[in-house]
């Protein structure tokens, strides 16, 4: 058998289907959907958060995003709000009714976030945070889990292989591009490794055309690619105003560019699967 013995398509022989009942309607991530998810990349404010998410679930997302305790390559850069951003997230879930995504940093968080939050993500600096990938093996609850700056596919997937020998199988992985020479762009996204999972995993994958870039412009053309090479949804920031924001402004996208990219990436999504 492979390594990774339970992330393996041999273990099981059919994609997994992962359901979030926590929203207004079950959220399903894994073949045959496109999910998105969407939002700025940090909470910011409690009167900009929740106008960015009423925008989107009127357009179409399926959960928000927001970062509360950030990781930030500088100390002296903006690292969230914490706990007073959650509560802004809690009431942008009540008024939208979308299911929440935030990054868990720390094993100190998990009693905070995990009985909050919707949908635990790891980032790519803890995707070999064993300690912190055994304890979310333990709950009952969505890890996206995403891809290290330059971890190999198979290093991935036994990171993803700690959480589902914990017990929990419902693991999404996120490929946001790997650390290469190309300088031009933030990150080289992998496209080839989301056609690649689907032949070696029946784990759900998305793509985070956002941090795998690092430039709005280059978000739609890989979320296009991403949803061709058969992903199974998006992770995009978007943000009313990106030169005022304090996280990431420079990949995220305006609500009327977000627009536009859904529009794109539903259509390709209905032509794979009409394949």
């Amino acid at each position: 058998m492979k390594p990774f013995k339970l992330a393996s398509w041999d273990r099981k022989g059919s994609y997994t289907h992962i359901k979030i009942d926590s929203g207004a309607e079950p959220l399903l991530i894994g073949e045959g959907y496109c999910t998105i998810i969407a939002g700025p990349c940090a909470v910011e404010s409690e009167e900009g958060y929740l106008q960015i998410a009423r925008f989107l679930q009127e357009a179409g997302a399926h959960a928000l995003r927001g970062g509360l305790f950030k990781p930030r390559t500088s100390p002296y850069s903006f690292k969230g709000l914490g706990r007073e951003g959650l509560e802004i997230m809690l009431e942008a879930r009540r008024i939208t009714g979308l299911p929440l995504v935030t990054e868990i940093m720390d094993v100190r968080d998990l009693e905070l976030l995990g009985d909050n939050i919707d949908i635990l993500q790891v980032g790519s600096r803890n995707m070999q945070n064993y300690s912190l990938l055994e304890e979310l093996g333990k709950l009952h609850k969505p890890i996206l889990l995403k891809r290290g700056l330059s971890a190999t596919i198979e290093e991935w997937l036994l990171a993803a292989e700690y959480v589902l020998d914990g017990g929990n199988p419902h693991v999404i992985l996120c490929e946001r591009g790997i650390r290469t020479f190309e300088s031009y762009l933030r990150n080289t996204v992998d496209i080839g490794a989301v056609a690649l999972l689907k032949e070696l995993s029946h784990l759900p994958v998305i793509v985070d055309p956002s941090h795998a870039t690092g430039k709005w412009k280059m978000v739609t053309p890989v979320a296009r690619a991403a949803i061709a090479a058969g992903a199974d949804g998006l992770m995009v920031e978007v943000h009313p105003d990106p030169d005022r924001a304090l996280s990431d402004g420079k990949q995220s996208l305006t609500p009327e560019n977000f627009l536009k990219m859904y529009e794109q990436v539903s259509r390709i999504s209905r032509l794979v699967k009409n394949l």
